[in-house]
């Protein structure tokens, strides 16, 4: 069986709004794919009126963390792009090489496309002609805009959760056995970014892909 694959709805973000975004979806993925022995953490987020659960795994916190910030650093020298974190799921077989030898290679089972356009902050403005006679010449942010513009996220970073809850009750078949006993928290997982020569949806993992082949489940 190929590899599941799921395209999230698009979100626009500004630069200062995607550390949370990509928190809230991320966990979430991760929390719905756990394997059991975990300690949920319910998180509140620091931006949108959303409540998300961590699985209360430092080494996945860490991961995820990392993650961001080098994908921060990508939309700081790629400002203003559409790009998206792909977050995959995969398990490891041995494959014979020759006759002595062998390699691991990773069987992707299930990928999540995050699918992000950064667009520039709300420009600034001056206020009215007629207005200033009574508040001054101080320029002021337009509120309602940025107002406008964080509700809309929020609404639809709300969807995305929702998208997501509904693509893990609903998609179960392909989920391989657990046939490792060192496996505790999660199946193995990677996150891709764009890398930092590539300006649009280069993402290494895309690229071992077609170099491998279409991936399989274990049998």
């Amino acid at each position: 069986m190929n590899c599941e694959v799921f395209y999230l709805k698009e979100l626009e973000v500004e630069h200062y709004q995607i550390r949370e975004v990509l928190r809230c979806i991320l966990h979430t993925i991760m929390f719905n794919r756990a394997l059991g022995l975990v300690r949920p953490r319910e998180v509140d987020s620091e931006l949108f009126e959303i409540t998300y659960v961590q699985c209360g795994d430092p080494a996945t916190e860490k991961k995820i963390e990392e993650k961001i910030d080098l994908f921060l650093a990508w939309v700081e020298k790629h400002p203003n792009k559409k790009s998206q974190v792909c977050l995959s799921f995969y398990e490891t077989r041995n494959k014979q090489m020759a006759w002595f030898s062998s390699k691991v290679e990773r069987l992707y089972w299930e990928q999540w496309c995050i699918q992000l356009q950064v667009i520039p902050p709300a420009p600034l403005r001056a206020k009215p002609f007629y207005d200033r006679a009574h508040y001054g010449d101080a320029p002021e942010t337009m509120m309602d805009e940025r107002q406008k513009r964080h509700a809309a996220l929020e609404l639809a970073l709300r969807n995305v959760i929702m998208q997501v809850l509904q693509i893990v009750n609903e998609k179960k078949d392909h989920i391989p056995p657990v046939v490792h006993s060192d496996v505790v928290i999660s199946f193995p997982f990677e996150i891709a970014i764009p890398s930092s020569s590539d300006s649009s949806f280069g993402m290494d993992m895309f690229k071992r892909m077609l170099q491998t082949g279409p991936p399989t489940m274990l049998s």
